[in-house]
């Protein structure tokens, strides 16, 4: 009775974990980077699964070409059907994703097609461009059986193709109609159970996958501003830490921010690890510079080269197609950056000693000095006066004021050890000295 128990309860398990299976996923919006390894991890779970399927719901105006064709590659390269599910429309890049599918539907009313590149304003690329994704277009729509004429029409308006209805001086747009006539669709359908019913997979378990917190957060990360801003705080936060003694804060919040430019760049194919090596090594080099070797040369430029590349390839994606509107916004969103960067670090070195925010965060005398004690030396009197850099001040060192050594800072310029020197001005303890010009 038991063995007969165990028996149906096994055959039971085996049953259930048999289940046909069909993943679902989306494609909506706009086609960006952030959206690739989604369509990677869907792809992967479901071979992983030994899902009888996966359907890829579509509906998207297009996007960038670069995205498009590594999600294009990663269907391609499915050992598992695939199925474009176009609701409502896929256009432009949108098309060369539903192309990469085995097989498409398209829902009564739906349109593929107008896939000429077009750069940021909506102006059409240049002729390369074109002819990569005439390439693109025409690959995929062979490698899975589809007119390759109608897919290069979709890019190019002066591809004649004799049966269809528009004159060869218009892009190619087909109704749902229209590619089910032209072998460009398998079936018109309205709703994902008869898109089931249709390729026989109707008694399967849907398994719906949307993009998790991570997929989602590193699209958020890709957004221009949000690039920009972590570029900007990172580099204020390393600026702020070279500039003060000790690790604080700012640098805490400037490394975090770069890790996340970085490393989101890297899981979109932005940045490898060359870009982030040569922004470390940058760093390093800088850091000598100011604290090793006295004066500004080889070290600071050569650091500061390597920064701005690492950071500028970083806003560039690994596509083989790169022109240069794609070079110029990058230039222009790294040039903005830049700029933005230096008005902050500015107003904080100008504005912010003399706020009253950061004065309640410094210890102030609490005891009178004609008491005949005081909680600091005072240095008022030395204002004005000349004396001579004991040290390299970088910015911080030690002067020789009338006789006495004085620990001074700079604000912000290197002067060499044995460089004449007067007092500027006095913030509490901190005397402020200039060079004698």
């Amino acid at each position: 009775m038991k063995r007969l128990i165990l028996f149906i309860f096994l055959l039971i398990v085996t049953t259930i974990s048999a289940q046909e299976k069909v993943y679902y996923a989306n494609i909506e919006g706009d086609i960006d980077l952030g959206l690739a390894p989604y369509i990677k991890r869907v792809v992967k779970e479901a071979e992983t699964n030994f899902a009888s399927g996966i359907i890829f719901r579509i509906n998207t105006f297009g996007g960038r070409v670069d995205a498009a064709t590594q999600i294009k590659d990663a269907i391609l390269n499915s050992k598992i059907k695939t199925i474009a599910f176009i609701d409502k429309r896929a256009i432009s890049a949108g098309a060369l994703i539903a192309l990469s599918c085995e097989k498409i539907v398209m829902v009564p009313g739906a349109s593929m097609g107008a896939s000429t590149v077009v750069d940021q304003t909506g102006q059409k690329q240049s002729e390369k461009y074109q002819s990569y994704m005439r390439s693109e277009m025409r690959a995929t729509a062979e490698k899975n059986g589809r007119r390759t004429d109608i897919a290069q029409g979709m890019v190019d308006e002066t591809i004649v193709i004799p049966d269809l209805k528009d004159d060869s001086t218009k892009l190619v747009t087909l109704t749902s109609e229209e590619a089910l006539k032209y072998q460009m669709a398998d079936a018109v359908l309205s709703n994902i159970e008869q898109v089931k019913e249709f390729f026989g997979l109707q008694n399967a378990e849907l398994v719906t996958l949307d993009s998790n917190w991570a997929e989602d957060f590193v699209r958020f990360v890709n957004n221009p501003i949000i690039s920009s801003l972590l570029i900007m705080l990172g580099l204020i936060g390393l600026y702020t830490e070279i500039k003060t003694p000790g690790w604080g804060l700012a640098g805490t919040i400037g490394v975090i921010s770069l890790a996340i430019f970085f490393g989101a760049g890297y899981i979109l194919e932005l940045a490898s690890i060359i870009e982030i090596l040569m922004f470390v090594i940058g760093v390093i080099l800088l850091i000598i510079e100011i604290f090793v070797i006295p004066g500004f040369g080889i070290f600071g430029i050569a650091g500061i080269l390597l920064m701005v590349g690492s950071l500028f390839l970083g806003l560039l994606s690994d596509f083989e197609m790169i022109d240069w509107s794609i070079i110029s916004i990058a230039i222009i969103q790294l040039g903005l950056t830049f700029l933005f960067t230096f008005i902050v670090i500015f107003f904080l070195l100008k504005f912010l000693p003399r706020t009253e925010m950061w004065g309640k965060l410094i210890l102030k005398e609490q005891v009178s000095s004609k008491s005949g004690y005081a909680s600091k030396p005072a240095f008022e009197h030395l204002i004005g006066l000349e004396g001579v850099a004991f040290t390299d001040l970088r910015p911080s060192g030690t002067a020789l004021i009338n006789g006495n050594r004085i620990d001074v800072v700079t604000e912000g310029d290197y002067i060499k050890n044995g460089s004449l020197i007067t007092v500027k001005l006095v913030e509490g303890s901190k005397v402020v000295v200039q060079v004698v010009k």
